[in-house]
């Protein structure tokens, strides 16, 4: 009966084991797969409180198996069926993919659990193993048995504790062979742009507002080029390899390159796969901060893409943004923006209310256009007026222009208005950063309706993060009727902010989860038709 209920220990152990593997890889993959990033996600917030709650029942029931006594083997079980209660994979954001590098981690550590059992249970003990399942099957539990099963207990539980930093041993042990199979694909995608000499290259990098740009731009120069862009988030070096391997034909002309970093040096690893004949700065901004550790290491990594491009190309440049302004390089730059007078491309005369924009722009011999779009906001003018100056610059007329400005869709969680039978909302959910936020309450206030700020605040800016947390707190201050602030620390900055630029604290409502907080939103008295602004939502590593 004993080895029976060890037999149900074990299994349910394993389970929760494995569970907690799979959070962990998790983990490992939402922080790119990058050593660095995933050790600072322990550090500042993981942290040993939570792991150690991921792993508390397991320790339990470690001690109490020991004892050995069916009582306790019975709640060493109840123990592990905690283990796994903790640990049971929830419905996440952007759930665990399980690519081939998952499945080939996943393999070797399986392997590494399997040699530790090698060395904790040398073959003569597995003969006796052998033997003592015969005995126990008689009703009688050798010695011997009990030994090995101290010895397997000892081993998993060293293996449950040490399981956070064996990811990293892991990803260490493949680091060989995924560098072999990442350098394979490259050499791939290179072959197939080296085949296609007239292809048109265009690179699209900054802080944010660049997936907007590229979605926007494609639309733009479709209308007269067969265009190719990465898809979604491809905006690392093998999700760009991926794009040209799978999507990319002889027909296209163009293709827009979207460019993500987190470290210094992201970028140019993909301008050297690419070769970008133009290039597109939109923002520089702390976003990723908490990698970069500096604004100036994040300036520098984005101009990577204009030290990139070739003397006979251009780089485009947001010159709203003053790192991008300030910065001077000797390559033929196109300037764009709202704000700054003297600019080649410039949207002014912008009217913006709930139903859409409208602005002007003029071209090199000093016609006026104006454009119309149902996109809703000034930070979406500055993101089409700069696809307006690559587009022109690539030899399409103003006017055929007109068009496709009126038919450009929101790009999904970036200042996407969604209407919900009697209320509004504004997603603008997908990331944060300080003139994003701004730029989504500068919209929320343009309505008479009843307006309603949920925000779990901005996240991966490092020193910043207070700072800046508190300043769209102040600026929020007179441009919302009720906050919903997800998550007490952290969304603590903006509270403050909040109550220092004097905003009624019983229309500030702090709650734990972002489903508790649409039942807040929900609970709000219907003065009137509401209009709520998503901003950002926080991914699964800091949820």
């Amino acid at each position: 009966m004993d080895i029976v209920i060890f037999g149900i220990w074990l299994v349910s152990y394993l389970v929760g084991a494995v569970w907690y593997i799979l959070y962990l890889m998790h983990m490992f993959q939402q922080n790119s797969y990058k050593p660095r990033e995933y050790g600072e996600w322990m550090r500042t917030h993981a942290n040993v409180g939570r792991l150690l709650g991921k792993c508390l029942y397991a320790l339990v029931s470690l001690p109490l198996v020991l004892i050995g006594n069916r009582g306790c083997l019975i709640a060493a079980c109840f123990m592990n069926g905690m283990t796994i209660l903790v640990n049971k994979p929830h419905k996440a954001k952007k759930p665990l993919v399980y690519t081939q590098r998952v499945k080939r981690m996943l393999v070797t550590t399986g392997i590494l659990y399997l040699l530790v059992m090698a060395v904790v249970l040398p073959p003569w003990i597995w003969m006796r193993l052998a033997g003592g399942i015969l005995l126990t099957l008689q009703g009688v539990m050798p010695q011997p048995v009990n030994l090995m099963f101290r010895n397997v207990e000892f081993a998993l539980l060293l293996l449950f504790v040490l399981q956070p930093f064996l990811v990293l041993l892991v990803n260490g042990l493949n680091h060989p062979i995924e560098k072999a199979i990442d350098r394979h694909y490259i050499n791939d995608a290179a072959r197939i742009l080296r085949g296609m000499p007239d292809l048109r290259i265009i690179g699209v990098t900054g802080s944010y507002g660049k997936t907007s740009v590229k979605y926007y731009l494609s639309t733009l120069l479709s209308t007269q080029y067969n265009v190719l862009h990465t898809p979604g988030n491809y905006n690392t070096t093998l999700g760009v390899v991926r794009t040209i391997r799978e999507r990319m034909k002889p027909f296209h002309e163009i293709f827009i390159c979207e460019m993500g970093a987190r470290e210094v040096g992201d970028i140019k690893e993909i301008c050297d796969l690419v070769h970008p004949g133009y290039g597109i700065i939109t923002s520089i901004g702390p976003q990723h901060l908490q990698s970069f550790h500096t604004i100036e290491n994040i300036v520098a990594t984005k101009f990577e893409l204009a030290d990139a491009v070739p003397e006979s190309g251009k780089v485009f440049l947001n010159y709203d943004n003053d790192y991008i302004r300030g910065k001077k390089i000797n390559k033929k730059i196109v300037s764009y923006g709202i704000a700054e007078e003297g600019v080649d491309f410039r949207a002014y005369d912008i009217a913006v209310s709930p139903r859409g924009s409208s602005f002007k722009m003029k071209d090199e011999t000093g016609k006026e256009y104006e454009f119309h779009t149902k996109l809703v906001g000034s930070h979406n003018v500055q993101n089409i007026a700069g696809a307006i100056a690559v587009a022109h610059t690539l030899g399409i007329p103003m006017e055929k222009l007109l068009h496709p400005v009126k038919q450009l869709e929101s790009v999904p969680h970036r200042l996407q208005l969604v209407r919900q039978g009697d209320r509004i909302l504004i997603d603008d959910a997908y990331n944060s950063n300080r003139n994003g936020f701004e730029a989504a309450l500068d919209t929320l206030s343009m309505f008479k309706e009843l307006r309603i700020l949920l925000t779990p605040g901005m996240v991966e800016l490092g020193e910043k993060q207070y700072d800046e947390n508190k300043a769209v707190g102040v600026y929020a201050a007179d441009k919302c009727d009720y906050a919903v602030l997800v998550g007490a620390e952290q969304t603590k900055p903006i509270q403050d902010g909040l109550l220092e630029a004097e905003f009624p604290e019983n229309r500030m409502i702090v709650v734990d989860t972002l489903q508790e907080a649409f039942r807040m939103v929900n609970a709000i008295p219907n003065e009137k038709q509401k209009v709520i602004l998503i901003e950002n939502d926080l991914p699964d590593n800091y949820a």
